[in-house]
């Protein structure tokens, strides 16, 4: 099973994004592709094909006792293929690194992914970092850290295993 741990923004800032994208959701235009808004989520780290009970097992003292990370999502970037939104918060590199994210090749990059397109399709995401340019949700508190399995391809594409509980912001 692929695993990975995720913060979830609540529902009101996945409407936000939504909103911002406009009617567009259905038709982001030529070759790229929406994630839905129903998986949008923030990776702390990706652990690839691992057994859920030994992450688990892990995870378990390494976010024990960690502090809820205020986070907001912050304006549009991309990856080769990835159209994405950033997001900031003090704490959160700290957090992700706790999560595992440390032992990544690359460096964190806090992101939520909005789309995916052809690598050599280079400017497909441009009209969507213009439009979202100055994109700023409101600040929530990240109270819990999600471990997830990526799915099948019939239903959802990703699925809650495990929640992990974080303390008091800023404690």
């Amino acid at each position: 099973m692929r695993l990975f741990t995720a913060l979830r923004p609540p529902a009101d800032v996945v409407a936000a994004v939504a909103l911002s994208l406009g009617e567009s959701l259905g038709e982001p235009g030529p070759g790229l592709r929406w994630s839905a808004p129903e998986d949008w989520h923030v990776t702390l780290a990706y652990y690839g094909e691992a057994d859920p009970d030994e992450r688990t097992a892990e995870l378990v003292p390494a976010l024990a006792g960690r502090p809820a990370v205020d986070v907001r999502l912050t304006g549009p970037g991309t990856f080769p293929g990835v159209l994405w939104l950033g997001v900031a918060g003090d704490g959160l590199a700290r957090l992700a690194e706790a999560a595992g994210a440390d032992q990544e090749e690359r460096p964190y990059q806090a992101h939520l992914t909005l789309a995916r397109y052809p690598r050599e399709r280079r400017g497909a995401a441009e009209p969507w970092t213009r439009r979202l340019a100055g994109f700023s949700s409101r600040k929530w508190t990240a109270g819990e850290v999600v471990l997830m399995a990526s799915a099948g391809t019939v239903g959802p594409r990703y699925r809650e295993l495990r929640t992990f509980p974080l303390g008091a912001a800023g404690t």
